[in-house]
């Protein structure tokens, strides 16, 4: 129900926008200003984490991941979950994509564009719910393990930033980014529950690792 509720209200928030005349232009404002005090290190920074958490770099980290724990864990269903739940914020920001066509930030009136980018694909940002999953799913990883502390840390620090460096570029509005983080949320709540209503139920009947049986629960 809860999963429900928060995609709801992703869909109440893009509408929103998408009905209010001059919500776009109010909120363009803010990527305006950033866009006329870039810094060399700042936009290093930004355009390091445009990369890092796009789709070809972010699927070939998820797919480095769970091979990885496959192979020296040998957890199979440890392996399979992170690469379920860290990708799941991806899979939630195209699907609302799909549902709120709304258009990218205009570059055209940015002082200085970093990653121009145009389409109506900017309802919500991608690379800030793949943020929010993918530290969730590193969590999950090293939960009761000595990194357990940083992978919280790392969690919870670094969506905002991640949400900062699309608004800095100039390719998403501001509740683009605040909508990621209630689909991303939608995104886990909704495959968490039926991970731990269905998958845990079926590996009851297979031999595998506790390890593996606890990754979500």
């Amino acid at each position: 129900m809860t999963g429900i509720l928060l995609a709801a209200a992703v869909l109440a928030l893009g509408f929103t926008v998408q009905s209010v005349p001059g919500v776009g232009a109010t909120e363009l404002g803010l990527d305006q200003d950033l866009s006329r005090h870039h810094s060399a290190l700042l936009t290093f920074a930004a355009m390091i984490l445009n990369v890092v958490f796009g789709p070809v770099f972010g699927a070939a980290a998820i797919l480095l991941i769970a091979v990885t724990v496959l192979l020296v864990r040998r957890a199979t269903v440890d392996a399979i979950a992170f690469g379920a739940l860290a990708s799941s914020g991806w899979v939630a920001s195209e699907f609302f994509k799909i549902i709120i066509p709304r258009g990218r930030p205009n570059p055209a009136l940015l002082f200085d564009p970093l990653a121009p980018e145009t389409g109506s694909n900017s309802f919500p940002s991608g690379h800030v719910a793949f943020a929010v999953t993918l530290g969730f799913a590193l969590y999950c990883l090293a939960r009761g393990t000595r990194w357990s502390g940083l992978a919280a840390a790392t969690g919870v620090v670094l969506p905002p930033v991640v949400a900062w460096s699309r608004l800095y570029i100039g390719v998403h509005y501001a509740t683009d980014v605040a909508a990621s983080f209630l689909a991303a949320a939608a995104a886990l709540v909704l495959l968490t529950g039926l991970w731990n209503r269905f998958a845990a139920r079926a590996l009851q009947c297979v031999p595998v690792q506790a390890v593996d049986r606890q990754f979500l629960s």
